[in-house]
């Protein structure tokens, strides 16, 4: 049997047809280069041809990508060593630039972000890396997508994860903690003697205007003491005291 060399060549067209076939998930965009040049507009998703070798189509995918920093060693602006590390939510807006302008998006990316933290950490205080972590994001994201930008990335976040103290930074921390402590109790003592004072004050002003108020004080606290039942006590009597008690011995 003898075969047809032009079926021969239409089995070879359709077979190089459907080699041409690729397919991209909707996430996906193929940057196509034809003769080296690259062209206009990416390619997908679906089903696109990819003519070889006159082609080279490249993947790139669209979705937001997280990468772990790794715990970078910095030294805040006043002097202490802690280990920092963070996560980084970035993706590919622009396939053609990500493809052309730099080598590898993704090392790329993941080195500027371990310098960058570096960088800006290192001109922070500890105490603003403890508590100001918003603004220190904030600042990060920032130069992050300025830089990336030229290479169609955008970082959409940049979050400080874990912050590693030394011990002896953070016993000196948990004294600082507690003498801070032990600062607002003695200003509350304070401030409840001071108070106090001054109601003992305004209560003396009224038992001197009305020697009378002083014998009821007596009088009650007598009374007090006699609730016990338990001991002698001996207390000073007031002469004014006295003397009301002389005189009502008197109109007697």
């Amino acid at each position: 049997m003898v075969i047809s060399p032009v079926l021969i060549v239409l089995f070879i067209v359709v077979l190089y047809v459907v080699s041409s076939i690729k397919i991209l998930a909707e996430y996906e965009r193929g940057v196509i280069f034809r003769l080296g040049k690259l062209l206009p507009h990416p390619k997908g998703p679906g089903v696109i041809l990819v003519f070889a070798p006159l082609d080279r189509m490249v993947r790139v995918g669209l979705r937001t990508v997280v990468f772990d920093v790794p715990a970078q060693d910095v030294i805040t602006r006043d002097n202490v060593s802690v280990k920092v590390s963070a996560v980084v939510y970035f993706r590919v807006i622009e396939p053609r630039k990500a493809v052309v302008e730099v080598e590898n998006y993704l090392y790329a990316t993941s080195q500027l972000s371990q310098t960058t933290l570096r960088s800006v950490l290192g001109t922070a205080e500890l105490d603003d890396l403890l508590s100001q972590r918003d603004r220190l994001n904030q600042q990060l994201t920032h130069i992050l997508d300025t830089e990336t930008e030229p290479w169609g990335i955008k970082v959409s976040a940049v979050e400080v994860k874990n912050v590693d103290l030394p011990q002896e930074m953070q016993r000196a921390m948990a004294r600082q903690a507690e003498a801070e402590r032990e600062k607002r109790a003695k200003i509350i003592h304070a401030d409840g003697e001071l108070q106090a004072s001054e109601k003992l004050a305004q209560a003396a002003a009224v038992i001197d205007r009305e020697p009378a108020a002083m014998t009821l004080r007596y009088l009650q606290t007598l009374t007090e003491i006699a609730s016990e039942q338990n001991s002698t006590i001996l207390f000073p009597v007031p002469l004014e005291l006295m003397r009301l008690l002389r005189g009502a011995d008197d109109r007697k």
